[in-house]
């Protein structure tokens, strides 16, 4: 789903006060001692959009909304996770995120006058299954990162990525295909 021209404001009451449902969900989930991990998964469950049954996201954590976010079976993410998720961002099973990790689903406008009137656009992401995201990394709108690949520590992803496939740098690029 692709939001076209979509203003964001304070003014926008609705979008602003589901931003901060959110932001108030993160920052409990990020409070909470990583002992306490049947709290935790119940928060998350709160926050995201779908998950499976075995999942964890490393804290801290932020997001934007939540409900754009599915993740799959067997789902790990460490620590400092940023999701930006304006559009959905859908991870397959058994998909490993390293840490300070990013993905982003906004494209602000390049017209400055349409950036100050706060026009926006938004595209999903789409991470396949069995993936891994090494630590560092960004995905930037509108990608999809095909099944069993994986993505070098540190790089920049700012185009589709297929499946089986080792990429790696700024911007990222395929360095070889798994057999």
């Amino acid at each position: 789903m692709e939001r076209k021209n979509f203003k964001r404001s304070i003014d926008d009451k609705k979008l602003y006060y589901e931003r901060i449902r959110c932001k108030s969900l993160c920052y409990k989930y990020n409070s909470i001692s990583p002992d306490m991990v049947g709290t935790r998964l119940e928060l998350l469950r709160n926050i995201l959009g779908s998950t499976r049954s075995v999942y964890l996201i490393e804290q801290p954590f932020m997001c934007d909304y939540g409900y754009n976010i599915k993740i799959g079976e067997n789902f790990y993410a460490n620590h400092n996770l940023l999701i930006l998720d304006d559009s959905e961002v859908n991870f397959g099973d058994n998909v490993l995120v390293g840490p300070n990790c990013s993905f982003y689903t906004t494209i602000h406008p390049v017209d400055p006058k349409l950036r100050q009137d706060g026009n926006n656009t938004s595209k999903p992401v789409i991470v396949g299954d069995n993936v891994w995201i090494c630590g560092n990394v960004t995905v930037l709108p509108g990608v999809t990162i095909g099944d069993n690949s994986i993505i070098g520590a540190g790089s920049l992803v700012c185009k589709d990525i297929p499946p089986n496939a080792v990429a790696a740098g700024n911007p990222a690029k395929v360095i070889k295909f798994i057999k």
